[in-house]
């Protein structure tokens, strides 16, 4: 892993599939982007805190919702799941453990009913 390599993820997620519910994600793309995304939010959490206010974490939440749900929907396609499993992340404990262990399941090879398997990020 590399810092290139995971900033030039977080980016590509943010900025090209910002919006993107269709086709698949690597464990790589998924795991890059969360890693990415907590170091930020992290720092901005420390900012506020400094600062005494909640804005920034708060506006970057609400900012960066909607590439965490595509991406987590595109990670349930890669292990052959529809996206509508991402609902059963409600069910308190054990549906986050679910969640998890999809996430960290090797994608289907090939193609499966989502799109072909997806190409490992540049680093």
């Amino acid at each position: 892993m590399t810092i290139d390599g995971l900033i030039n993820n977080y980016i590509d997620v943010v900025t090209n599939k910002y919006f993107s519910f269709k086709g698949r994600a690597s464990r790589r793309e998924y795991w890059y982007f969360y890693l990415a995304n907590f170091c930020i939010a992290l720092v901005l959490v420390m900012l506020d805190q400094i600062w005494g206010m909640e804005i920034l974490s708060s506006i970057y939440s609400l900012a960066i919702l909607v590439p965490n749900l595509a991406i987590s929907v595109r990670r349930l396609h890669d292990v052959g799941r529809s996206g509508w499993w991402y609902l059963i992340a409600f069910v308190p404990v054990i549906g986050i453990v679910i969640i998890l262990i999809w996430a960290c399941t090797r994608g289907d090879e090939g193609v499966n009913e989502y799109g072909e398997e997806p190409m490992p990020i540049e680093e």
